[in-house]
């Protein structure tokens, strides 16, 4: 991967605001900021305005502000504001009509579709990029390089009695073993114990939930015997105080990396991240400009915020998700 932005989020904070001065169009006649524009209309170098509102996962965080900021660039007159409160709290406000963007680590649950549904919201999914989900544990840990499925499985399965790095391997030290990790309203959450204790939801509760990953990183970079998971630009820029360990699926050891998120080697915490948007807002030049900007920068977006840029057929399938979208907002 080439040179990244190091992205950070601090403990407290829950939202980043993208401001642009200003918020009418240029050379006078303007569009206010709230008036929507009709979709399709903008022409190459055209100046939107506007407010786009996203919120969701803390994994997709990063990768939408760096998208924000680049658009930002391009469309100076477009307020795109950010917010990280979860996957799931990401959905409950999109559901309620008060998002035009969710960020999300996993694909929209049944109920949650249930609940746009009945509140008349219709979308559309776009996947934006991919994640190598990584199991990182304390910098001075010198015994754990590898774990296996099943050793996972076996830490953090629900009612587990796993409480020392011996409890893990025998061969470990007897080195209490500390957990940090996503709270219940996380995709990152709802992914890892999906694949690896074999339940999405199911797992041990005597662990140090957060909803922000930078906690996760204090914590285990402050316990010897610590272990935590997140997305893999967290451990990117933490990897001063936090190792990686690289996982066995029943194939041998692997290390996450952009390559085997890739090729399908890094299982099973390979996964797909998402954009959902509202078909409504979509109807506004300024979202579907944002979306299209995104997908037409698809793979520098993921670099910069140390992600997996999406594979040729995927940023096709994309693609062709963006334009049936706009052809039926267009009408």
């Amino acid at each position: 991967m080439t040179t990244r932005v190091r992205l950070g989020f601090a403990a407290a904070l829950l939202a980043l605001s993208l401001l642009a001065a200003g918020c009418g169009r240029p050379g006078g006649g303007g569009t206010a900021a709230h008036e929507t524009i009709p979709a399709g209309t903008a022409t190459a170098g055209e100046q939107l305005s506007g407010r786009i509102q996203a919120d969701g996962s803390s994994t997709v965080g990063p990768y939408a502000t760096v998208a924000a900021e680049r658009f930002r660039g391009v469309q100076p007159h477009v307020q795109v504001t950010v917010g990280v409160s979860g996957t799931g709290g990401g959905f409950e406000r999109f559901c309620r009509g008060e998002t035009d963007l969710s960020n999300a680590s996993r694909p929209i649950k049944d109920e949650e579709l249930q609940a746009c549904e009945a509140r008349g919201i219709d979308y559309v999914e776009f996947h934006i990029a991919n994640d190598a989900l990584t199991v990182v544990v304390n910098a001075d840990n010198d015994w754990a390089t590898c774990l296996t499925v099943g050793q996972l499985k076996r830490i953090w399965e629900p009612g587990s009695k796993v409480r020392s790095w011996k409890d893990v391997d025998p061969s470990f030290p007897d080195e209490k073993l500390s957990l940090f990790g996503p709270g219940t309203d996380s995709g990152t959450f709802d992914y890892f114990t999906g694949a690896i204790v074999g339940k999405e939801g199911a797992s041990r509760s005597d662990y140090s939930a957060t909803e922000n990953d930078n906690v996760t990183v204090t914590g285990v970079s402050g316990e010897k015997g610590g272990l935590g998971y997140f997305g893999l630009s967290y451990y990117e820029q933490n990897q001063g105080t936090l190792k990686a360990l690289e996982i066995d699926a029943g194939d041998g050891c692997v290390a996450p990396s952009v390559e085997t998120a890739q090729n399908g080697t890094y299982r099973p915490l390979s996964r797909p991240l998402f954009i959902y948007a509202k078909k409504e807002s979509f109807t506004r030049t300024e979202v579907e400009a944002f979306i299209g900007y995104i997908l037409d920068h698809e793979s520098e977006i993921a670099e910069a915020a140390q992600f997996v840029p999406l594979t040729g057929e995927q940023a096709l399938k994309a693609r062709a998700s963006y334009e049936a979208a706009l052809k039926e907002a267009q009408g």
